[in-house]
């Protein structure tokens, strides 16, 4: 009842808006002051409504919005909410066409048309589910943590891992294996956490230190078979700076490469990827599982080098018959020749493309505000500096779409801040889209939500696990250990 009383006001307010609107509306040729910034970006046709906000408080708005077969108007004050029925029906009668969005707006009783912008929409969908890390942007201490898992086809999120289910653990790293939701795993820490594995929705507990290693496993990724991970274990310290403009520095005093095999509870490394001379970090696999891309760099004094501290992009075999590494290391791009440092790659699915970051210097490229996107074409060897992608501040963690046209990435772009999942669209040429935000169903979510979204991951569908299911394993699983 309280709902069909609201529409009703909505439309009365609507109805004398138009009346009282004049017959001459003043024309700007710049864009409208909406927030989140949505204009001129493409989407993918299973997005879910990207509602905004005018920022420059008008009393009235009206947004028209035209495709090629379909077109609609859209009433409000300073937020604008689209339908969700009427939003997908539109996204998908014009997969492959631009929309075209008009904003008008009355303000101190005059009226005013915005220039037009557009929305090109992808006949590449992007996968349905994102999961991420809502954490408070604080340094050695947090309140809580969450790992949550949102339908981006609506506004739906679910709550996969809390910390005040499991005596205030920390809980990080979470993956996917091929964007699949039956095989998954992230660290639960605590005296009784572990790494939590799924398999189709049966959690495992697992040691993932070994007998002989110095730490558990940390950053990591999948083999395409599901059966084996790529890890490194990590001593990482985090510190605050003694510089005025940055805050904490987060580096490594060891780290090494290892490989995990979930069938049979083993770990494994090699002379090439351990020990004391270099630091190994950010293992991923290659998309046909037969090399390892990683980021390495030689010891250093720790932290009164950190400045200096650059790494380079390496590559090792991996067989998958036996499970090891092979013998020789490849440098794809050297921090020596870059003056800067590379970290988290990711190889896009089709094996054509690796996004990375790039930094001053370190290792935690996070907290670094120079942090930057690049894409190496793996095919012929070229760099793009990815300049419409990256903003000001901080652009890092990413991971690809299953079908490599879309990628997700966290930005602090908005404040320095605060990170948020943006997405971009990769054309038939290998070229990046403007990024856009992800679309809250309330567009002034990100102004009073105080919260990080971290590590935003793909997958086709979600998962069928919870906090509850979580902190069972992480109160009641027995651990296993690996050899």
């Amino acid at each position: 009842m309280k709902q069909i009383i609201y529409y009703l006001l909505l439309l009365l307010l609507i109805i004398q808006s138009g009346c009282n609107r004049p017959s001459e509306i003043q024309k700007i040729d710049g864009m409208p002051p909406i927030y989140p910034d949505y204009t001129n970006i493409t989407i993918p046709y299973n997005i879910a409504p990207l509602n905004f906000l005018l920022r420059n408080k008008p009393q009235s708005v009206e947004v028209s919005v035209k495709g090629k077969n379909t077109s609609f108007v859209v009433y409000g004050n300073e937020k604008i909410q689209f339908p969700e029925r009427k939003w997908r029906s539109l996204l998908e009668s014009e997969k492959g066409n631009d929309i075209t969005v008009e904003v008008t707006v009355e303000k101190d009783g005059k009226w005013y048309r915005y220039a037009a912008f557009k929305w090109k929409v992808s006949i590449h969908k992007i996968d349905s589910y994102l999961s991420y890390r809502r954490i408070e942007p604080g340094y050695e201490v947090w309140n809580k943590i969450q790992i949550c898992q949102r339908n981006l086809e609506n506004f739906s999120e679910k709550v996969l891992a809390d910390n005040n289910l499991t005596d205030g653990s920390c809980m990080n790293c979470h993956i996917y294996n091929q964007h699949q939701k039956d095989v998954s795993l992230f660290h639960l820490r605590g005296k009784k956490g572990g790494t939590i594995l799924n398999r189709n929705g049966k959690l495992r507990k697992l040691n993932t230190k070994g007998v002989n290693s110095f730490a558990p496993a940390v950053y990591g990724a999948f083999h395409p078979s599901g059966r084996f991970g790529v890890f490194s274990q990590n001593t990482i310290i985090p510190e605050f700076h003694a510089y005025r403009s940055e805050r904490l520095e987060v580096y490594d005093t060891a780290s090494d490469l290892v490989i995990l095999d979930f069938d049979n509870n083993s770990l494994n490394t090699s002379l090439l990827v351990s020990g004391d001379q270099t630091l190994e970090t950010f293992p991923v696999f290659s998309a046909d599982g037969k090399s390892v891309y990683y980021c390495a760099a030689p010891q250093l004094p720790l932290p009164d080098s950190i400045r200096s501290l650059r790494y380079s992009l390496m590559r090792i075999d991996f067989d998958e018959k036996s499970g090891k590494f092979g013998n020789k290391i490849d440098t794809i791009l050297s921090a020596n020749s870059l003056q800067q440092s590379v970290s988290f790659p990711r190889v896009s699915p089709n094996g054509r493309f690796l996004l990375f970051c790039v930094s001053d210097y370190g290792t935690f490229p996070i907290w670094h505000n120079e942090t930057d996107l690049r894409m190496l074409d793996l095919k012929t060897g070229g760099v793009d500096s990815l300049k419409q992608v990256n903003a000001w501040y901080s652009d890092s963690y990413h991971s690809w779409s299953s079908e490599s046209r879309w990628f997700v990435f966290a930005s602090k772009r908005d404040n320095g801040i605060y990170g948020k999942p943006y997405f971009s669209y990769i054309d038939n040429n290998g070229v990046a889209s403007k990024p856009f935000v992800l679309p809250q169903k309330d567009p002034a979510y990100y102004d009073y939500t105080l919260i990080s979204f971290n590590i935003p991951e793909l997958s086709k569908e979600g998962v069928s696990f919870g906090a509850m299911d979580v902190e069972d394993a992480y109160f009641n699983l027995p651990t296993d250990e690996m050899k």
